[in-house]
Parts: C-alpha cells; structure tokens; sequence
C-alpha cells in the first residue's frame, strides 16, 4: 500500500517546526527518521493531513555533556551513539542499547528522539531513560520545558507532550561514584522488536546497592520500571539470592502479551532472567570488572 495524500513541510528552525504544528494542529505529524511513521501511513494506519520534516534542522543533531549530563539532539541517530567514544566510555548502558537497536541501516537513519516520542513500550529507548531517570526537553508556542521521563510516557503511543511541542533534547545523568549501568535484550533474529529487555543502573558502595532504577521493555502497555526489582535491591548487598529476587519481582510485575514471539509465561521468565544479566553486568562495571 501507499500513503494517502498529504501536504509536506520542511522547516529549517524548531520555531518554525512548532509554529506549523500550533497552526495545524492534530492533521500534522513530525517526521524524523521515519521508522515507526511511515509504515504506519503505508497502513493508513496514521493519515495526517500535512508532514513536518525536521531533518533539515541541524541544531538537533548532537551528543555532548554539559555540566551534570550527556545532551542528545532529539535528531541524534543512533549510529551516533552506536559509535561514540565518549558515550561507550562514560554511558555504557546507551552503548549497550546502541548496538541492538534494531539494524544498521536502521540506525543509521532512526533517531533518539523518534524512538522516545512515539512512546512505544516496545522500542528501546524509553526503557534505558526510565533507568537513568533522564529529563526531557519539549519545546512548544510557550518556549521550553523539562519532563521527568517518569512522566513521559502516558499511554500507549502516547506522552506528556502537547501537539504542538517537539521534543528537542534529552538529558542523561552523568555517572557519579559506584554507578554501574547495562542494558540486556533478548529478540527472535536482528532487528526484530524485544521478546523482553532490562535496562539497569545501580550505584553500589562496595557489595551493597545504595540505589537502583531497572526499565523493562516490550512487557507492559506503557514504558515501565520495576519499583520491585528496585526495592529487592536497595540497601542490600547484592548476592545471587537478591539478584535472584529482583529479577523474580520484575516478572511479576510486568504485564506482557502473548503473541508469535511467546506466551505470556515464557516472557516473565525471560525477563527474570535478563534482569538477573543486567544486575550482575552493571553491579561488574560499577566495581570496575569487565562489561
């Protein structure tokens, strides 16, 4: 099938991105990478009435820390931090999930921001956020405004953020003392979505977890951490009992859907199971060890 007519827009500025949707509302949709949009209109599942490329706003487009954080351009793709020295150095946990976004030639195209906007519990990203608790930047007719991704995702396909704001920057805590952070996903071939993922990142003071934030992917409605898996850990020194625990309390809290990929069983127990990497991966890199 092909897309319905629509009309296009390329504007060259955000102010000029967000002029055009504040004028034309719900018949608008932002086109960045195009990996979830345009399939979605060769469906007709999605027929707006007007596309507002963002491509050719190059102000999007970087990966820089500043102060207490990483900044990504909400038009970063993901080959960037597929390949970025400093994101595999101090941000191990986006390396991570830079790898197994998907294909290359995804990548190559996708964006950070794409990935997180379109809010779908089965994409990468929003689970690796909600572990680092990252703030993101919308910009609207109002100017700009900082989401606590906690707040982010509010259903399915669905965000904190008005029609007529863009996403513009995402903001990653930058590592402090005793952070360890991973990211493990586990998919029937390259490319295809999550069976399920865990994205974890702890702050350890020697054996002992200090604090922990665990995201799960493709295994609920709307992007989620598992508060159990969190409080499993916290405080405690992190033993294969408690591992064992943590990853038995994220499976019994998510709610995933059976589907050609598995049963809704055979997914609790792979994200038990992956949990339980990802814990012992970041709790390695935490204490120095091998990632």
């Amino acid at each position: 099938m092909i897309p319905g007519e629509f009309e296009y827009h390329a504007p060259s500025t955000v102010d000029e991105a967000v002029a055009l949707l504040d004028r034309l509302g719900d018949e608008a949709k932002i086109l960045a990478g195009g990996h979830s949009l345009v399939p979605a209109m060769r469906f007709r599942l999605a027929q707006p009435a007007h596309l507002v490329d963002i491509n050719g706003i190059d102000d999007l487009a970087y990966l820089r820390e500043e102060g207490d954080h990483l900044a990504i351009g909400a038009m970063t793709r993901e080959s960037a931090l597929e390949h970025s020295d400093l994101v595999a150095r101090r941000y191990p946990m986006l390396a991570d999930a830079g790898h197994v976004i998907a294909d290359p030639l995804v990548r190559n195209r996708g964006t950070v921001g794409g990935n997180l906007a379109h809010a779908d519990p089965a994409n990468d990203h929003p689970a690796v956020m909600l572990a680092y608790g990252a703030t993101l930047v919308a910009q609207g007719p109002g100017g700009r405004r900082e989401i606590a991704v906690d707040d982010f995702f509010t259903g399915l396909f669905e965000s904190a953020m008005a029609a007529n704001e863009i996403l513009v920057e995402i903001r990653v805590p930058a590592p402090g003392a005793g952070n360890g952070e991973a990211y493990e996903k586990f998919e029937r071939k390259v490319g295809d979505y999550a069976i399920s993922a865990a994205a974890v990142r702890l702050t350890m003071s020697g054996n002992t977890c200090t604090a922990a934030r665990v995201g799960l992917t493709n295994v609920s409605a709307v992007p989620m951490r598992s508060a159990g898996a969190e409080a499993a850990m916290a405080g405690k020194e992190l033993t294969e009992e408690v591992i064992e625990a943590a990853g038995q309390a994220a499976a019994g809290e998510c709610d995933p859907s059976a589907d050609l990929r598995g049963s809704e069983a055979y997914k609790r127990d792979v994200t038990r199971v992956l949990v339980k990497r990802a814990i012992r991966k970041a709790m390695a890199r935490a204490q120095g060890g091998a990632a």
